[in-house]
């Protein structure tokens, strides 16, 4: 009998708990509020929103405002240095630094204990039992995982205080077990240095029995790239004749895929998405046929959500998950056990189903164009890729894209800057299908291209090699959980790319 079948066996009393996003979700969650603002109402901020005089989810909305970072950013703070009871009871000692705001290089977001345990190490358990439950002949348990991390680093000298990656904050808190199963070593996966850290991992891993891969896709790409360049082989499986799975999230596994197929080629190779970000653990791929995530409702995570054609107004509407439609674009909000409250993460989400309810994730609040009407989301811009790839054989490996508002010539355009692992033959065929594809799948923008007369047709520049690595480098952003922002209203990240394409 394999270990992975023994082990198994600790996961089937939550197979069968996790029918319950079937047809009890909206109960589910109404727990989940009841527990958050019970374990929370002698905090300051539970005090301060009346938590203990609420009796519903009426009373949270009419006492509890939508936050953003910058509203809580005074608390977390004073949390930083020590204070307790703040946003959530006890000490939090733990905080995920993430991507920054308008006037902040980086957020941090506070991690509890039980944030911790029954939000982020639940998540990572169900994306097992999840797995299992689809695939029974596994053998993941027989070998070893390689997990991707980022580091840490002490906050305000505070003993016993950490900030840093989310995956940094996992790995040196993980179950001891635990590390008898993954791979590198804690000390190499800690590096802060990621080139350094890649062909550590690369060097400690070549001779193991490597089973799964967890990670975010581009970072994990470059740590097997120099595998495979280290061992010599062709294909993956030839170093690792086990592998079976890639437990991936972070960002849009699309633009990669192809690189990873290519890679590994075994038919016994598995890609399972997961929705896990430094404010919690919210969505697992449950149906390998099935592109879209299961939203996880009893993990101590509260969800709303906002319309995007409402979002940025006044009073926008906001509703709890029983309101939400099949195919609407929406701005998720989040009270989580790490003192999050009604708190706007910042992705955009789209339900494709409400029993159970599923979902896939559509892009960023801030990562949109929108300078003429055209209301281009992350979505529409990785299905226009795809079939611009699909189409040509080329592979995107970066990308980023802003409008050029008006050159000396008076047009207006969108300037796609794309780093491609194979290059179309003719790039020009490669734009002019990419932008035919966005008219397609995108009305506005389709409108203001009609006649070339608001938009004219986009313009494609491309990327020497190593040119978004470069620039996250330049910032201090190379691996861990960071991400080339891929499109915005603004030109400065652009610019800066572009005064580096040399």
């Amino acid at each position: 009998m394999s270990l992975t079948s023994i082990a198994g066996r600790f996961f089937r009393p939550r197979q069968k708990e996790l029918e319950r996003h079937i047809d009890h979700a909206e109960e589910m969650q109404g727990e989940v509020l009841r527990y958050l603002l019970n374990r929370a109402e002698g905090t300051e901020y539970g005090r301060n929103h009346l938590f203990g005089a609420m009796k519903g989810y009426e009373d949270f909305v009419r006492n509890v405002p939508v936050n953003t970072y910058e509203e809580l950013k005074s608390d977390i703070d004073r949390m930083r240095h020590g204070e307790r009871d703040v946003l959530w009871p006890g000490q939090v000692t733990w905080f995920a630094k993430s991507s920054g705001t308008t006037n902040d290089k980086s957020k941090f977001i506070p991690v509890s204990r039980e944030g911790l345990q029954n939000i982020h190490y639940q998540g990572g358990k169900d994306v097992v039992a999840l797995y299992l439950r689809n695939h029974p002949a596994s053998r993941i348990f027989d070998g070893k995982s390689l997990i991707l991390g980022g580091s840490h680093s002490p906050n305000y000298n505070l003993h016993g205080s950490l900030v840093g990656d989310l995956s940094a904050i996992l790995i040196e808190n993980i179950n001891p077990l635990a590390n008898l199963a993954r791979v590198p070593k804690k000390s190499t996966a800690l590096l802060s240095d990621f080139e350094v850290k890649r062909d550590r991992i690369a060097q400690e891993t070549m001779g193991k029995n490597v089973t799964t891969l967890s990670g975010v896709p581009s970072w994990m790409l470059s740590v097997l790239v120099r595998v495979l360049e280290l061992s010599g082989k062709q294909r993956l499986e030839e170093v690792w004749p086990n592998l079976e799975v890639f437990w991936h999230g972070g960002i849009a596994f699309t633009p990669y895929r192809r690189q990873y197929e290519q890679l590994i080629t075994s038919p016994h190779m598995h890609y399972m998405e997961t929705y896990n970000a430094s404010e919690g653990f919210f969505g697992i791929q449950s149906d390998p046929a099935d592109k879209s995530m299961l939203l996880m409702l009893d993990y101590g995570v509260f969800y709303e959500f906002i319309p995007m054609d409402e979002y940025g107004t006044d009073n926008p509407t906001v509703i709890p998950i029983s309101g939400v439609e099949i195919g609407r674009n929406y701005a998720m909000l989040i009270s989580t056990s790490c003192g999050l409250w009604r708190y706007l993460i910042g992705d955009t989400v789209q339900f494709t189903s409400v029993n159970p309810y599923k979902f896939i994730i559509t892009g960023r609040t801030k990562y949109f164009i929108n300078a003429f009407g055209e209301e281009l989301i992350m979505d529409n811009a990785e299905k226009a890729l795809a079939y611009a790839c699909e189409q040509t054989g080329a592979e995107v490996r970066e990308y980023t894209a802003a409008p050029v508002y008006m050159d000396a010539d008076a047009k207006c355009r969108h300037q796609w800057l794309v780093e491609f692992a194979k290059e179309p033959a003719d790039l020009q065929e490669f734009s002019d299908l990419l932008d035919r594809k966005l008219q397609e799948i995108n009305s506005d923008y389709e409108a203001k291209r009609s006649h070339d007369i608001t938009l004219q047709p986009l313009e494609l520049i491309k990327a020497r090699p190593g040119l978004f690595d470069d620039w996250l480098k330049s910032k201090g952003k190379l691996g861990g959980q960071h991400k080339v922002p891929r499109l915005g209203n603004s030109r400065k990240n652009i610019e800066e790319l572009l005064a580096m394409n040399k």
